[in-house]
């Protein structure tokens, strides 16, 4: 299974281009909305490549080691899924040199960077399906697309009637992929970006595109370009089909999301249903493909983190505590780290302030720290996870990432109220003689009779190891 060796190490940050930074105001659309105006479906706000390297070190600092970059081609939205050159950079992002010195400088710092594929569907500008609208029936470019009558009508208001299209959405045609003609195309795409240096994909609705032959031979050219990069689905749902020699290498795991989400949201899914949940996703993949799973906690799909969290700042950290004690690749959504909040889409996709007055310092201190302690700690990246039974009327969630050199016991206690739990030692291999603390604070604790007793104030965790 060649799944890239590097992704078990990952810390991911997705970034939105046009919201992240505007390094270069002389590629801003001549309408371009002040920085920080309220998102809109339509609006630029004029963040490029340049703004990102301008920035480079404010991520750097952070300690993230991988980007993900929502699309970057040639397209008429601030969201850029409507792709009308796949072989061309949007010139409100800047173009293929700039490209290439963000790529050179995130090399040279050692992070990687994935792009946003988008090969279910294009935008309406197109060619082949420009084509389509000037020549109609008479286009050679019919096959490229799913037509069905004539006039094809792809600016009128209401959906789709004339050709198949992403959500019956007019501006997004879904290709056919069972066209030798587009899959050459896309599968050309999907080589040139490779070879300019990109280290992998991540794939837009690809379970859309509902045939293994095209994703095999998707796999196949990536891999022969570059067998380290990385592929990644956007799948919602746990579903084993996409992951293996046939598929990606990870998916975006939203159920796990869900689950976090929900054990912080009192009442609508407890810590035994927690752990259930969570053991069907950890078994349901082999555990290479676990390990390069993209864990996020938002996205630009999504309601912000701390919104998700009606404003709790505790929730947050909690749920970050979580994120990077469980396997696979945390991922960070620009801003979540400084208590950005917005709900759906276009609230979520808000321009970053980089006014630090406007930040969460405590939570962006919180995330940092915990980064740095997944890259100190292999068993947090690589390791075995295993559940430690304590009191159930404790109301407190534990269980140990170990590896052959590492240990971390991870607690949690996600709840309204203060928890005493008490923790056996036997299964997690300390001793009454060994001594353990915090990670995250230093306090030291005790072991008396192979058990560990700990407090935990409302909406709160530690990680802990042993020092012999």
């Amino acid at each position: 299974m060649s799944v890239p060796e590097w992704v078990k190490d990952a810390i991911f940050y997705q970034i939105f281009p046009d919201r992240f930074a505007n390094g270069d105001r002389s590629i801003d659309p001549p309408n371009v909305q002040h920085w920080g105006a309220p998102p809109t479906v339509w609006g630029f706000q004029g963040g490029d490549f340049q703004g990102i390297m301008q920035h480079f070190d404010y991520m750097l600092d952070l300690g993230i080691n991988a980007i993900y970059l929502n699309p970057i081609f040639q397209a008429s939205s601030n969201h850029r899924y409507n792709t009308t050159d796949y072989f061309k950079i949007d010139p409100k992002l800047g173009d293929l040199e700039t490209f290439h010195k963000l790529l050179e400088l995130a090399h040279q710092h050692q992070v990687r960077i994935i792009i946003d594929g988008v090969f279910n569907h294009c935008g309406r500008g197109f060619f082949a399906f420009q084509d389509i609208l000037e020549n109609q029936e008479h286009s050679p470019y019919l096959n490229w697309f799913h037509v069905k009558n004539f006039p094809v009508d792809a600016y009128s208001r209401g959906d789709a009637q004339d050709y198949l299209a992403w959500w019956k959405i007019k501006s997004l045609p879904k290709f056919n992929t069972d066209n030798l003609a587009v899959r050459r195309y896309l599968l050309d795409v999907a080589r040139y970006w490779i070879e300019q240096g990109v280290d992998g994909w991540r794939l837009d609705v690809p379970n859309e595109i509902d045939d293994d032959d095209f994703w095999a031979e998707f796999r196949s050219v990536v891999k022969s370009a570059n067998p380290e990069a990385y592929i990644l689905g956007e799948i919602w749902t746990a579903d084993i089909r996409w992951v293996g020699e046939d598929h990606f290498d990870g998916l975006m795991n939203y159920p796990v999301r869900d689950a976090v989400l929900r054990l912080l949201q009192m009442g609508t899914l407890d810590i035994p249903h927690f752990k259930i949940k969570l053991d069907d996703l950890r078994q349901l993949y082999p555990p290479e493909n676990l390990d390069a799973m993209y864990v996020p906690l938002g996205s630009h799909d999504t309601e912000r983190l701390l919104t998700k969290v009606e404003g709790s700042h505790s929730k947050a950290e909690l749920a970050f505590l979580f994120q990077f004690a469980f396997p696979g690749a945390p991922a960070i959504y620009y801003g979540d780290e400084i208590g950005l909040k917005g709900g759906k889409d276009p609230e979520c996709r808000a321009a970053f302030p980089w006014d630090e007055k406007k930040w969460n310092v405590t939570l962006r201190s919180w995330v940092k720290n915990l980064v740095a302690l997944r890259k100190e700690h292999t068993a947090l990246r690589r390791g075995t996870l295993e559940w430690i039974c304590s009191n159930p009327v404790s109301g407190c969630l534990a269980f140990v990432r170990k590896d052959q050199a590492d240990c971390v016991l991870v607690v949690m206690n996600p709840s309204p109220e203060t928890r005493h739990t008490h923790l056996p030692t036997k299964d997690i291999g300390w001793s009454s003689n060994s001594r353990p603390r915090s990670l995250l604070n230093g306090v030291e604790y005790s072991i008396s009779q192979d058990v560990l007793s700990v407090n935990l104030e409302p909406w709160s965790g530690d990680w802990i190891v042993c020092r012999p």
